[in-house]
């Protein structure tokens, strides 16, 4: 975007980049103007729209049940292993999950205040303020809503919009339909296509439609229905067997706070009994409906789609925080000789956590980037790249490749086959090209002095294997 001076439609490696709008490249532009253009530029964002999940968290928990259950729901948020993990990755998801947060909470909000309204009697001073500053916070989080489902949509299409989808489950169930009033679905829905708009038009016009047939063809509607990139069911059989995927992977994702899921839906089942009279145990309330709803929905389309990805999920866990922090803090209330003792393990469970993902941060992570091969071959020819090199990729063309040398090579990667490889470095001027070292091995045995070899062994997460890889270099 930098480069090409254009903000509407990304690329990468000088092709058009169609997988996803252009929120979260807007940031690392915004981030890349600050700091400059590093590892730290490009993760920043993410990082921040993490924090500010907590904060929302934290914000929305104490409207819930005060300060407390805000806390504790944050702290779980922020401590999962998959929020520790994307984070700090230089990807869309953490703008999603903010941004479809905000607009469950305003949603949440929508729906509490016409009870509120409700509420009201025979109309006094004091009763036409609060009802005129109802009316006031009903158009603001009208606002809200809407314009985090616009934005939303700009992070990562249409899956932002699964708030609404919470909602109208929430009327249906509550069979209360002045609840649809208050949203004013229609004007809204009209709101946040024409903010969406505003990037979409120029970016139809500038790719001939294909931003839509590519963005909602493809990576929408076709990772529904098909497996992309290896990741999910190819077959019926395999599909149906991957149909549990999420509620497995969940204790894995929401660690370590999944070891108290079980419990807390064996709370939650026991709470929609009718006529259970256990002590601590209160009808399940509307807050309780609503934040299960919009988990579950989540769960259920991403199982219901064919590819399938650990990280899908991630919008639920602000939800299921919520939800497990205002049951353990009520658990611990309703029950005073355990209070002491339940809030001691969620500390000592917190600590323990936070220290265990410093530790990996700080230890494990240099150790194993050593095993991710486009990183260890820019570390070791980068003091002999030049801006003006050309270069190459056989058989191994992740985006870290892209990411590491154009830091110092101004030039885009070109991906080659095996014949197109001698020939390419035959070419005027410096440049290099990195191939499988078996290949290197037989291709370039026989080469001038001055050109350098640099080795590397390491596992290629993206296709799950071990690779042998040399980059060869010629430099003038």
């Amino acid at each position: 975007m930098i480069e090409r001076a254009d903000y509407i439609v990304p690329y990468f490696n000088n092709q058009l980049r169609l997988d996803k709008p252009p929120l979260a490249y807007w940031a690392q532009v915004a981030s890349y103007r600050i700091f400059g253009e590093n590892d730290f530029a490009a993760r920043f964002p993410s990082v921040l729209a993490a924090a500010l999940i907590a904060l929302s968290i934290f914000a929305w928990g104490s409207r819930l049940g005060g300060e407390k259950i805000g806390w504790w729901a944050a702290i779980i948020f922020t401590l999962s292993l998959q929020t520790f993990l994307h984070a700090k990755a230089a990807v869309a998801d953490m703008w999603l999950v903010l941004l479809m947060t905000i607009a469950h909470w305003s949603g949440f909000e929508l729906i509490q205040l016409p009870t509120l309204n409700s509420q009201r009697s025979t109309p006094n001073s004091e009763q036409t303020n609060q009802a005129s500053n109802i009316k006031h916070q009903t158009f603001l989080w009208w606002w809200i809503f809407y314009l985090s489902l616009a934005l939303g949509f700009l992070a990562k299409g249409p899956i932002a919009w699964i708030p609404l989808l919470t909602i109208t489950a929430i009327i249906i169930y509550e069979r209360d339909w002045q609840l649809a009033r208050g949203f004013k679905f229609i004007r809204g829905i009209l709101l946040t296509l024409a903010i969406v708009a505003l990037w979409g038009i120029p970016a139809l016009l500038q790719t001939h439609g294909e931003f839509f047939s590519v963005g909602i063809g493809r990576h929408v509607i076709g990772r529904s229905f098909s497996t992309m990139e290896g990741h999910g069911a190819n077959s019926l059989g395999m599909y149906l067997l991957l149909l549990p995927f999420y509620f497995v992977t969940v204790f894995v994702s929401f660690f370590p706070w999944s070891i108290k899921l079980p419990w807390l839906a064996r709370r939650l089942w026991r709470q929609s009994r009718t006529g259970v009279s256990d002590p601590g145990y209160k009808p399940r309330d509307d807050t309780d409906n609503y934040l299960l709803a919009g988990s579950a929905i989540i769960f259920v389309i991403f199982t219901l789609i064919s590819t399938k990805l650990p990280h899908y999920t991630l919008p639920a866990f602000p939800l299921l925080a919520l939800l497990l922090a205002r049951h353990w803090q009520g658990a611990a209330v309703s029950s005073p000789p355990a209070t002491t003792a339940r809030r001691r393990s969620f500390g000592k469970l917190a600590l323990t956590t936070a220290c265990v993902w410093v530790a990996i941060g700080l230890v494990v992570s240099p150790v194993v980037a050593r095993f991710f091969p486009a990183y260890q071959l820019f570390q070791q020819s980068r003091m002999a790249l030049q801006p003006n090199m050309q270069f190459a990729s056989v058989e191994f063309g992740e985006p870290s490749l892209v990411w590491y040398f154009r830091s110092r090579v101004k030039g885009f990667l070109t991906p080659l086959n095996k014949r197109r490889a001698s020939e390419f470095m035959s070419g005027p001027g410096p440049r290099f090209v990195v191939l499988p070292t078996p290949v290197a091995g037989s291709l370039f045995a026989n080469q001038p002095p001055n050109w350098k070899f640099f080795s590397t062994s390491g596992f290629n997460i993206a296709k799950g294997k071990r690779v042998d890889l040399t980059l060869v270099l010629k430099p003038e």
